[in-house]
């Protein structure tokens, strides 16, 4: 008999044949060992050679290929926007950031994004459907105006991130390159700044960073609690703290993080040469594929936060992604909304969807009256 999550682990598995197909391939490919080398490239899927790659061996955070070096790519090449900093810099920039993402900063974000919530799923309580990726970037934007205290508008912020993101990024993940993608990301990049209203590189790094995160992981997270007739777990309020990290572990926003040693060392037993390039598979080291999400069994914490990194090179809005989803689920439960279409982004940064519709499910009358 199948299981309730195969529905879901299909449609989700599009994002990635259908947007990222040789990535997906490759990293399907080479799973079946936790540290792999192939050429220059030492590919990690094991959860504790994982965290040793991100807390133990030298990583130059400016290389060609890595995070850093792709937020200076989609921000024009603009350098100090965290993901490329070192010492001092990186420190100071993540302790201001924390301070805007910690417990205080995220309630205050809250009150920015329940209206949205309310306003924007309204039409299932009237029979109507919604587009969960438009309200997605809504929020994201949203958010992100608030986190920066601009008066931008959010929806066109978020497209403009998302465009950054997309000319850059998706260019150092294995496929054919794209004609005139680094014209395409200084446009987009130029647009994005035009609309922060100043040219500070680290405000537009976390417009980039989480715009991008946030429009990929909630839809793919509704799409599966849908598919999986999860609905029950996300009225509970006790469950459904934990399902929103089940959720967001296995749908793993950001796949694969890629680094480059800075220095000679070793990773899982396996040797690494300054300059090799890494590609640490998030999903992988969190079991997301091969663990179903369940808020009633969960993933212990240390395998749940893999999919935001670790040590000093974890997330900072960590705390953010998992109360919004945590919001969104809460929000949607009454509906038990039902998937009516879906179509893959083939052009975003981060697997996802292009579009995802729902409507309300078959037990939610009189829901949102």
């Amino acid at each position: 008999m199948n299981s309730p999550h195969t529905r879901a682990r299909r449609r989700d598995r599009r994002v990635y044949l259908r947007g990222h197909p040789l990535l997906f391939g490759l990293l399907a490919l080479s799973r079946g060992r936790g540290v792999r080398r192939l050429g220059g490239t030492v590919l990690v899927h094991d959860a504790d050679a994982y965290r040793e790659a991100l807390t133990r061996l030298p990583l130059d955070r400016t290389a060609a290929g890595t995070t850093g070096g792709a937020a200076r790519e989609a921000l024009g090449g603009a350098g100090g926007v965290l993901f490329d900093q070192e010492g001092g810099g990186h420190r100071a920039d993540r302790r201001a950031l924390a301070e805007g993402l910690g417990a205080a900063g995220v309630e205050r974000l809250r009150e920015v994004w329940r209206p949205l919530l309310v306003r924007g799923l309204a039409p299932l309580g009237r029979g109507g459907e919604v587009e969960v990726v438009a309200l997605a970037r809504e929020l994201a934007g949203s958010v992100v105006c608030a986190l920066l205290d601009r008066a931008a508008d959010p929806r066109a912020l978020a497209e403009a991130a998302a465009g950054a993101a997309a000319a850059s990024v998706r260019d150092h993940l294995p496929g054919p390159p794209r004609p005139g993608a680094a014209a395409e990301a200084a446009r987009a990049a130029e647009r994005l700044r035009g609309l922060l209203g100043d040219r500070d590189p680290l405000s537009a790094m976390l417009a980039v960073a989480a715009v991008n995160t946030t429009v990929a992981a909630l839809p793919r997270a509704v799409a599966w609690c849908a598919d999986a007739g999860l609905w029950e777990q996300a009225a509970d309020a006790e469950l459904r703290p934990r399902l929103a990290g089940e959720l967001l572990r296995v749908t793993a926003a950001s796949p694969v993080l890629p680094r480059v040693a800075a220095a000679d060392g070793a990773v899982g037993g396996c040797p690494v040469r300054g300059g090799d390039r890494l590609l640490l598979v998030a999903r992988h080291a969190a079991g997301a594929h091969r663990h179903d999400p369940d808020g009633r069994a969960p993933a212990g914490p240390g395998v749940a936060r893999l999919v935001f990194g670790a040590g000093p090179h974890a997330c900072p809005g960590a705390r953010l992604a998992r109360v919004q989803l945590a919001d969104v689920l809460e929000a949607l439960a009454p509906y038990r909304p039902v998937v009516t279409r879906s179509r893959v982004d083939r052009r975003a940064a981060l697997p996802g969807w292009r579009e995802l519709t729902v409507r309300a499910g078959g037990t939610a009358a009189g829901a949102g009256a």
